[in-house]
């Protein structure tokens, strides 16, 4: 088995597919939906549940809509009428929330345990959820804080 299948079999212990992707994806391409999301994007995403947070984390849900991968039938993107290269319609970004933990309570935790991310990260500041993906702006910070 390769070691994306296994990765991804670890995932489902704390996500579905259908909480990482929009509607319009899942609707089309149910469990087949896993093709479209970045390997690196997954791995920190495991990491960040299973060995730094520690605590559940949400992406989409009934009410939170458009928090991972983002389709250009989305709200947030059909609109757009100049190039959108956002880390959400590439795969490689996720908006999270926690029950347990503030949206400063997980950077912190995050920035705490830098060594324990997968790749160089960034983080959106002044938001209350964390938004992380893994842009790497060729920076030589692990973790590059960023205002959208």
């Amino acid at each position: 088995m390769n070691s994306r299948r296994l990765l991804i079999d670890e995932l489902k212990k704390y996500f579905s597919i259908k909480e990482l992707v929009c509607d319009h994806v899942y609707d089309k391409y149910g469990e087949r939906a896993w093709m479209f999301l970045d390997t690196m994007a997954l791995r920190l995403l495991l990491i960040l549940r299973r060995d730094i947070l520690k605590v559940p984390l949400v992406c989409n849900t009934k009410i939170l809509k458009q928090r991972g991968l983002r389709c250009n039938l989305c709200e947030i993107v059909k609109g757009k009428t100049s190039p959108y290269l956002s880390a959400h319609v590439l795969g490689k970004g996720f908006d999270l929330s926690s029950p347990s933990l503030s949206a400063e309570e997980m950077r912190l935790k995050i920035s705490e345990n830098v060594d324990l991310l997968p790749c160089k990260v960034r983080v959106e500041q002044d938001v209350n959820w964390l938004h992380i993906d893994v842009y790497d702006e060729m920076t030589k910070e692990r973790i590059k804080y960023f205002k959208a």
